[in-house]
């Protein structure tokens, strides 16, 4: 099976840690909803007929992302207590391995229930893939987020102003830079996740090779901007703060939105170990409506600056909330005399229920990308696959439950996708796709 990393072509660098090591949140105090935030957090309510969830504790976790600050907002605006949840915790993860782990380990064992996690993440879990061939099956409950990471470049490849195009002319680049001796290395954040395969297709499309022509590594995102600073790498893949504190520190420039490799592209989930919602079904629903909710507010231009000082601090991301806001409002400097404002490819939290709904399509892209380059067999059944790890019906029922049935879409397809160098993708023909691409992974 394609649970066997050693045999790729990646190098770990601060990522893997022991099961259960956890930085645990302090911070217990509620914000205050301001009046134009949309929630409400002084009375709590029955989150189904059945009445109150079957416990009041869950353990979430997320890693130092602009993504996350859905579960943040939730704990933050009051709204896991809004629904009865009065005891979750929302914990800081040193990195996605870190996630891993703590999941496997769950939180009777000081791990974590659930968690701001990579989309494909789970279904490698499930599969066994990145747990020593041992399934842990988990669910999708919900999308937190459209777009909203970028391929960064070291300044040292500004003169070439490469842009979403520019793949093309990295092949030349790096034979140069390994004539002088130089590894030419590419970070993402975890192999087979999110940030591996938005990296992965963009230099595939240009004709470069990441498994022969470059070289993949891991480095967690909050460890992103140091390491290029030190000349770990060429580039990164990575979600905000990090691209937009990178240009602010003058060591980097952006290369492209993932939004403009694929318009609102799917990114983020919030994920459940299987066996804890199958054990508290009412109170994983109350968990989905109050992040439900909480991304409804971070969606609304108004709350971006509100939203940006409450992830900001040490025991969230660690980082200054003016390296978090403008691009969260659609502001983007890419470091190389172009400022693009009201950009359509900002990240996107809700988008009348678009953002949030985790449509199992997309999951079939990310399946099927994993496939391409061996972290899947070819021969798994990615729909029965996603039939056991994708709940968009407890999503729906959710979205009832908080007033938002019209965000309910007709289909769970969002239909064809189309990426930037014109290729579609087809969630009814999925071997079309992966037949017609012309890199793909070498046998191991």
């Amino acid at each position: 099976m394609a649970s066997n990393f050693s045999r790729r072509k990646f190098i770990t660098i601060a990522g893997v840690t022991a099961a259960g090591t956890l930085l645990t949140n302090g911070c217990t105090s509620s914000v205050k909803s301001s009046g134009n935030s949309g929630t409400d957090s002084t009375a709590a309510v029955n989150v189904s007929e059945g009445g109150a969830p079957e416990t009041d504790t869950a353990t979430l976790g997320f890693i130092a992302l602009t993504d996350a600050s859905p579960l943040i907002i939730a704990k933050e605006k009051g709204l896991f207590d809004k629904y009865g949840m009065k005891n979750v915790r929302v914990v800081k993860q040193t990195s996605w391995a870190a996630t891993r782990d703590n999941l496997v380990t769950g939180s009777q064992g000081g791990g974590i229930d659930g968690a701001h996690i990579l989309t494909p993440m789970p279904y490698l879990m499930t599969t066994g893939a990145i747990t020593n061939a041992q399934p842990v099956p988990m669910y999708i409950l919900a999308r937190l987020n459209l777009n909203g990471q970028c391929i960064s470049l070291a300044s040292s490849y500004k003169d070439m102003k490469l842009d979403i195009k520019g793949s093309s002319q990295l092949k030349d680049a790096f034979a140069k830079v390994k004539a002088t001796g130089k590894d030419t290395k590419c970070a993402v954040t975890f192999p087979g996740g999110t940030h591996d395969l938005w990296m992965r297709y963009w230099l595939a499309a240009g004709g470069v090779d990441p498994n022969r022509d470059a070289t993949l590594i891991v480095i967690p995102p909050p460890q992103m901007v140091s390491n290029m600073k030190e000349g770990q790498m060429e580039a990164f893949c990575v979600g905000e703060p990090w691209n937009a504190q990178l240009v602010n520190q003058g060591i980097g420039y952006t290369a492209l939105t993932t939004g403009e490799l694929w318009n609102n592209h799917p990114e983020k989930a919030f994920a459940m170990r299987a066996d804890w919602v199958d054990k508290n079904p009412k109170a994983a629903k109350a968990l989905l409506m109050a992040v439900l909710e909480a991304q409804i507010w971070c969606d609304k231009l108004e709350n971006k600056e509100e939203m940006a000082k409450i992830v900001s601090p040490t025991q969230y991301f660690k980082a200054p909330a003016e390296d978090i806001v403008e691009r969260a409002k659609g502001t983007f400097d890419y470091g190389v005399d172009k400022v693009v404002e009201n950009s359509p490819h900002l990240m996107k939290f809700w988008m009348d229920g678009g953002a949030s709904y985790p449509y199992q399509s997309h999951d079939l892209w990310f399946i099927t990308e994993d496939k391409r380059w061996g972290y899947l067999p070819m021969d798994l059944d990615a729909k029965a696959l996603i039939a056991k790890v994708n709940r968009e019906d407890m999503w729906k029922d959710a979205a009832k439950a908080i007033g938002q049935e019209a965000a309910i879409p007709q289909s769970t397809s969002r239909g064809i996708e189309t990426f930037f160098d014109g290729v579609k993708f087809d969630p009814e023909n999925p071997e079309a796709y992966l037949n017609g691409l012309a890199i793909k992974a070498t046998k191991a």
